[in-house]
């Protein structure tokens, strides 16, 4: 089946062409979004449910709250390069489909010392709805802080032109 006749397969393609961190398709909508974490998920889930409910997401890295998040959003299929174990439970647990390309015991931080903080977040949370506020919280902090970060960018701290680490990590599954 080609991209021509499968719809949710654009997405995926798009996902890999762009280089994007996410893609979703609905009905004839077909989006990407770049930014990084649960951020853009986080945004659509309380701002454009619609886009959400019933549509299909092609992502690069999806843990296990970025899953609640599409999970509580009510998409019908999934998409990842990189896909957490505790991701995979999650979603299957919701009775939504999912494909991936590499499955991971959990997903790294951005600085690769350590479990990325979200998933951590969630580690012992049963159902999206348990997740939801943890990460509510988690993005308030992130939004609290943008101003300091905006500051690091400008003035080089962070280690300019330095990639970050691939956001998966493979523990002996």
């Amino acid at each position: 089946m080609t991209a021509e006749t499968n719809p949710d397969r654009q997405a995926v393609e798009c996902l890999l062409a762009e280089g994007c961190s996410c893609v979703i398709r609905n009905g004839e909508t077909m989006r990407s979004f770049h930014q990084r974490g649960v951020s853009d998920l986080w945004q659509l889930l309380h701002e454009e449910p619609a886009l959400l409910r019933g549509g299909f997401i092609a992502d690069k890295v999806v843990g296990k709250g970025a899953a609640a998040l599409m999970a509580a959003g009510g998409v019908r299929g999934v998409y990842a390069r990189v896909l957490s174990r505790p991701a995979l439970e999650l979603l299957d647990g919701a009775g939504i489909p999912v494909e991936y390309e590499r499955l991971v015991r959990n997903i790294i931080n951005r600085a690769g010392d350590g479990i990325c903080p979200v998933e951590s977040l969630c580690a012992d949370a049963r159902t999206p709805e348990e997740c939801l506020p943890r990460i509510g919280e988690f993005v308030r902090r992130m939004k609290a802080r943008q101003p300091e970060r905006q500051h690091e960018k400008t003035t080089g701290r962070q280690g300019a032109g330095k990639e970050a680490p691939h956001n998966g990590i493979d523990l002996n599954l």
